[in-house]
């Protein structure tokens, strides 16, 4: 069974002749409302409503109802999210993890509610850059404002994989950026204008790679120097020295003076 199936089963209404099935799909809702996180407030509402916000959690909490269609996590401490953190919600529409502070997103995180989840609130954390497969194939509306945001090659593609809230799309800014003048700016905006991020870090690595060229060509040159001038030296030494020997003809004239005496 497709998750879109499985979600529709989870909010099936009973005919009024079913009684027998209504009280069944009731027990089940009972249950699984009971089934709720001890830090959670659970509600049915053609589907199981998680309420979470301002628990002081530091963790998405374990063993959430499967059929929970809204899961409201703000105004926590939540400063991660672990690959697959929601595979088992496959009736998810709403997740809302704004107010954290989230510092990091797994790549992965949201498998398995890639097709049902359609409202996806990211902002007013501590992100600063997301893994580049992070919201691939997921079809959700996203809000990601108020994160302090490094604009660079990476940020820039995985906007490009995603649907952004229109409303907070403009207060997606960059904290910082590998291009200091567009700091502050709202990183679409700078998006729109031609500017792309993935040449600025191109450009950075080349220009790394240049100045990594250079300085070894430097010291090879400068060895080269070294090496021809001890080498200058050496043999400036060793010709003085010659010199200060007596010569061989000198020895033989005084050879033959001394020689004529006797």
């Amino acid at each position: 069974m497709g998750a879109s199936q499985r979600c529709r089963s989870c909010i099936q209404h009973p005919s009024s002749g079913s009684y027998f099935f209504a009280g069944t799909l009731l027990l089940l809702s009972f249950v699984a409302v009971k089934g709720c996180p001890n830090s959670c407030h659970c509600s049915d509402r053609s589907g199981v409503v998680v309420q979470c916000t301002s628990r002081n959690l530091e963790n998405i909490p374990a063993n959430l109802p499967t059929d929970t269609v809204v899961l409201l996590l703000s105004s926590n401490r939540i400063r991660h999210i672990p690959k697959e953190a929601f595979e088992d919600l496959q009736c998810l529409r709403e997740l809302d993890l704004s107010d954290n502070l989230l510092e990091s997103v797994e790549d992965g995180s949201f498998q398995g509610v890639l097709d049902t989840l359609q409202t996806l609130d990211l902002s007013n954390n501590q992100l600063s850059s997301l893994p580049k497969g992070t919201f691939t194939k997921l079809h959700a509306r996203i809000r990601l404002a108020n994160n302090p945001w490094h604009c660079e090659c990476t940020l820039q593609e995985v906007l490009r994989e995603l649907r952004l809230d229109p409303e907070t799309v403009n207060k997606v800014s960059c904290h910082t950026s590998v291009q200091e003048e567009y700091i502050g700016q709202p990183v679409i905006q700078v998006l729109d204008s031609g500017i792309n991020f993935c040449n600025f870090h191109h450009k950075t690595t080349d220009v790394a790679m240049f100045v990594a060229m250079f300085c070894w060509f430097f010291m090879v040159t400068a060895y080269i120097v070294y090496y021809i001038k001890h080498n200058q030296e050496d043999a400036r030494r060793h010709m003085e020295y010659l010199k200060s020997l007596p010569s061989t003809s000198h020895s033989s004239k005084d050879y033959d003076t001394a020689s004529s005496v006797f």
